[in-house]
């Protein structure tokens, strides 16, 4: 298969359609299956097609109408019972989170005393080494001057 020429201003021609929405012919088709199916069973009559279509169709209604109330409260009573257990865990999440944060404050007090306590030590020793250093070098620096 050869593809055509292109046109005057340079671009190929559609060789293929937009896609097509093929759900009203299977709806189409459904309908008519259904029809058919009527009409067959009322012997041509499509009178007597109507009636027991209209029959079925009231019947079905008439059951789903049925089963809706009592499943209605029983996703109703299954939808309370999810949030009440989402609402359990969430609860349970949030005492954890909050005893995780009281513990690291808990051990972040522990370091900051720690801490401080090392560095408070260690200026005290830093004071003390540079206060014999300079009472040496006081000392040192008198006996030039005859002081003792």
């Amino acid at each position: 298969m050869s593809v055509p020429p292109p046109d005057p201003a340079g671009t190929l021609p559609r060789t293929t359609g937009p896609l097509k929405n093929r759900l009203p012919i299977y709806i189409g088709a459904g309908v008519a299956t259904i029809a058919a199916y009527y009409f067959y069973n009322a012997g041509g009559d499509a009178s007597v097609a109507r009636k027991k279509m209209k029959q079925d169709a009231s019947r079905a209604s008439a059951s789903i109408r049925d089963e809706l109330p009592h499943r209605g409260t029983e996703n109703k009573t299954s939808a309370e019972e999810s949030m009440a257990k989402a609402g359990s865990a969430i609860d349970s999440t949030v005492r954890d989170g909050k005893s995780r944060i009281t513990e690291g404050q808990h051990k972040l007090e522990e370091t900051k005393d720690k801490t401080g306590k090392a560095i408070m030590s260690k200026i005290d020793e830093a004071d003390l080494k540079i206060e014999s250093e300079s009472s040496k070098a006081k000392g040192g620096i008198g006996s030039w001057f005859g002081s003792k």
